[in-house]
Parts: C-alpha cells; structure tokens; sequence
C-alpha cells in the first residue's frame, strides 16, 4: 500500500503502517543471520532498517513480489568476501529462479562480483542454519509455494506462512502450539489463492499460537480497523516490526 491510482481511505492514510511494502522476513540470533524471500523493495528496507549481514536466503515461492530483489544479494555476497551464499527453496522455486535470473552463478568471474553468488538447496528434508532449525511447511497456494517453521536455539518456534489459501491438516497439526504464527490474510472478501480474514482466523483458532500476526493485507482493512476487529493475542503486521522470540513467550 498505497496501490497505484487508488485514493480509498486506506491508500491515502497517514498512518505510517498503512505503508506496506510486499512481504519479507529478516531472522536473526547471536551466530546467524538470513531472509526469507527477497521482495521487490528489499534494497531499500536493508538500507533503512541498517541491514549489512546476511547468511543465507529461504524463498517461498517464486511470485515476483516475493523474489524481485533477488538481484540485490549479491551486495551481501560481496560483504561476505565473495562467497556463495545458500539459497534454500523448492526444487520447482529453484527451477523457476534459474530461468527468472539466467545469470545466477555460484562462481566467481574475471570482471567482478556483479551477479548473485549463490548455491541453491532443495528444502525437502528439515536443515539448519546456524543455530536455526528450519523446516518446510506444505501449503496449498495454485503455485509451488512452501511456509517455513524456525526453531530457536532455545526451543522457541515461529512459523510464517506467506502466502496460501488452503493449509493442509498435516501443516495444522505441525502448528499447533507454536509460539509465533504469521500468516496470510489478504482482505474480507474470498480469494482463490489466499487466505480471507475469515479463514486465517479459523486456522489461527485451531492452530492456537501464543502470538499471531498477519501479513499480506490488501486495502480493505486499515491497520486501526484490524487492530480493532482481531481477538486477543492476534495482530496485523506492519514493516519494520520487531519480535523477540523466546520459548514459552505468549506476551
């Protein structure tokens, strides 16, 4: 938000957090540092938000508005010494990157680090990075597309689902009970590919997080109106927003 042309009440507010760049995530603990999808504005939150560290990238899928910044990581291979960098993803995401940025390398070239430097993963089997456990979550979203669970090194757990319309039984259960859930709820009305205010309630209902937090609004709720309609212990993200993890932490 604002949407191009739009002059509606939520497109025109002056509350900053009606200001929504598309979706990412910045994770972070003692020993480790790394994304979750590289937006198409991620250059310019880097640079607002003091971001000069990352290790390794998670891709939920390869919609641009989640991956149009990839092309920016290679800043960060170059603060990193010109090491490749990890890149975990599906293989079908993995795939679709390698044709949506042909010049994706893994090795360095004569005339300098000029393009992304990265060794891509399959994320099928759980893996780490760092001192952060990481796992797959399977969602249904009409395109490959995958959520993540991160476990802290004290056993706190966050799970962020981007993008989906539907979350298998076998993802609710792995849910349920997790500390921190951010999910998905683009508007009121139904959507064919992701969730409605309605549905993520229903699962955030049945998942039953300590804390839960949605993302990727459209211009159909303000960030007050959510704030006023959402039960307890649910909240509407906003950028630049902060959480300290811990386990066991419901505050």
């Amino acid at each position: 938000m604002p949407q191009i042309g739009c002059k509606c009440p939520v497109c025109t507010s002056a509350d900053p957090r009606d200001r929504r760049r598309r979706c990412g995530a910045y994770v972070t603990t003692e020993k480790v540092a790394f994304l979750v999808d590289t937006p198409p504005e991620m250059r310019l939150a880097c640079v607002e938000y003091g971001i000069d560290r990352v290790d390794a990238i998670c891709l939920t899928h390869a919609h641009m508005d989640h991956v149009a910044g990839f092309d920016d990581v290679r800043r960060f291979n170059t603060l990193n010494g010109g090491v490749p960098m990890r890149c975990f993803a599906m293989q079908e995401t993995i795939d679709q990157m390698h044709r949506i940025f042909p010049y994706i390398t893994d090795k360095k070239n004569s005339m300098g680090l000029f393009r992304p430097m990265i060794n891509f993963v399959s994320n099928e089997k759980a893996f780490t990075i760092g001192d952060v456990g990481v796992e797959r979550l399977d969602v249904e979203h009409s395109f490959p597309c995958c959520g993540y669970m991160f476990t802290a090194p004290d056993g706190a757990t966050i799970a962020y689902i981007c993008d989906c319309h539907v979350l298998p039984e076998k993802t609710v259960a792995r849910l349920e009970g997790v500390d921190v859930l951010v999910l998905n709820c683009l508007r009121e009305r139904p959507h064919p590919t992701h969730l409605s205010l309605e549905s993520s309630l229903g699962y955030i209902d049945r998942i039953r997080p300590g804390r839960a937090y949605l993302v990727h609004m459209c211009h159909d709720l303000s960030h007050r109106d959510f704030l006023e309609r959402l039960p307890k212990g649910v909240e509407p993200a906003y950028d630049g927003l902060v959480l300290d993890i811990q386990k066991g932490d419901n505050a």
